[in-house]
């Protein structure tokens, strides 16, 4: 992954949201269907400092006429481990204390809200998710979305949002709030 901004970021964006749009970019080069992946967030300049050899390879040597490095660098961590529920393995989670935040890339199915008010009272009971997932998967109004979500240790939050039929960086929808379940989820794992 480049650190070069991304074109048509906001000069005003907060790093965060830089981040999270950065992590975007790169994850819709890879196309469709892909398993989550996980970041984390560094601080740029500690980077520089501490880790040179690293930061050399991520293209953040700082010479040359070459754009200044966003403020945060998204690192991507080894491939999640198979056959895990995502809440279950983001508790297992605990970062250094040089990163700054972490970042996940999920894609999911989701229904419109009229569709949602349709769902099957036997499938929201505890243990019928499977059925429930395959209810989804089949419904004619369902919409594949990808999310993109990142937390800083001091409690920021950012998430962006990518349609699958509106596949285009001018069209993803950004917010603290948009998946609060998941960025609730990746703020733990900074501990109290």
């Amino acid at each position: 992954m480049n650190n070069l901004p991304i074109d048509g970021t906001p000069l005003a964006a907060s790093p965060l949201t830089r981040a999270v749009l950065e992590i975007d970019d790169y994850v819709s080069g890879l196309g469709w269907d892909q398993p989550a992946r996980l970041f984390a967030l560094v601080d740029t300049d500690r980077l520089r400092t501490e880790e040179p050899a690293l930061a050399e390879q991520l293209g953040l040597g700082g010479g040359g006429e070459a754009p200044a490095p966003a403020p945060l660098t998204p690192i991507e961590q080894d491939e999640l481990p198979a056959g895990i529920p995502l809440d279950e393995f983001l508790g297992t989670i605990a970062w250094p204390g040089a990163v700054s935040g972490c970042a996940m890339t999920v894609e999911r199915l989701m229904l419109p809200p009229s569709a949602e008010a349709s769902v099957p009272e036997n499938l929201q009971e505890e243990g019928a998710e499977e059925r429930l997932a395959r209810w989804v998967a089949e419904h004619p109004e369902r919409q594949e979305v990808r999310m993109t979500v990142a937390v800083l240790r001091d409690g920021a939050r950012e998430s962006a949002l990518r349609l699958r039929e509106k596949d285009s960086p001018t069209e993803v929808l950004t917010g603290p709030d948009l998946v609060p379940g998941l960025t609730e989820a990746l703020a733990a794992t900074f501990g109290d």
